[in-house]
Parts: structure tokens; sequence; C-alpha cells
């Protein structure tokens, strides 16, 4: 089955059009910055629409901003392109450039269909956090991922 995009590293010339699709970082200098930065950092992955066209489909961020241990604290992926298996891809390329042990992420209670795509790639629930948005835990989910070492 062909794919219809591509992963790859972003780069600092594709900030303009991750800003472009994240109605977030659109609006919040707090989110541009954090974006930029994970870019100069190597640490964001994008999704691309295979061919001549050089359309941003969605982005993912792995660090280790949650207690020194991996994590993906930022997955989006454009209204347009949803359903698609972008996010799963962007998830799986994502685990792929982590060095073992242990992977973290988190989404609100309400996001249903991130607890979904956790639940079908094999993450399980790891915790709880109250009172970051209100009335909307947030779910924190690991798993063990067979990652390549680099």
């Amino acid at each position: 089955m062909h794919t219809p995009f591509t992963i790859r590293a972003a780069q600092a010339a594709d900030l303009p059009a991750l800003i472009d699709l994240d109605p977030i970082a659109r609006r919040e200098p707090g989110r541009r910055q954090a974006l930029g930065d994970a870019v100069a950092a190597q640490s964001c992955w994008l999704a691309e629409a295979a061919g001549g066209s050089v359309k941003i489909l969605g982005y993912g961020i792995l660090d280790r901003s949650f207690f020194q241990q991996r994590f993906i604290p930022l997955l989006m992926v454009a209204e347009a392109a949803r359903g698609r298996g972008v996010a799963s891809a962007l998830m799986l390329a994502l685990e792929a450039q982590c060095a073992g042990g242990k992977l973290f992420t988190s989404t609100n209670e309400s996001n249903a269909p991130m607890r979904r795509l956790l639940s079908k790639l094999g993450y399980g629930e790891s915790g709880r956090i109250e009172n970051l948005d209100d009335g909307d835990p947030e779910l924190i989910f690991m798993k063990l991922a067979e990652c390549r070492t680099g």
C-alpha cells in the first residue's frame, strides 16, 4: 500500500507552515516559541504530503521534558488530514527515534480520538493529573517501546 505522506525531521524553513497548521501556535506566542525550540533541537518530526506538493499534514515532538523520560508532549494533525493515518505514522516514527525503554505521552480525558489511537498503538494508562485544565484531567500514557538505538 502506498502511503500518501512521508515523515521527516522538521527544519527551520518548515516553521511557518508548522505554525500555520497549529491553531494554538497561530494565536499564542509561547506555543510558537516552543515549536521553534523543538525544531531547533531536532526533536520535531512532520508528515508531509507525498509527491510534488510540500503540504505539511501534521507534526509531533519527542523530548525528555517529563522527568527526563522520553515524552511526546505534542502531536498535531491538520483537521483536513485527520482519519488518514497521519497520527499513527507520526507516533510510530517518534517511537523509532527513541533509545528504547519507556515512552510517555499524555492527553486530556476528553480527547477520545487520541485515547483510541494510544490504545490501538499499545500505550497503557499510567496516571492522571488534575487541575491543569478545569474539569478535564490530563491522562498520562506509557509504552515500552522497541526503539532503535541512536
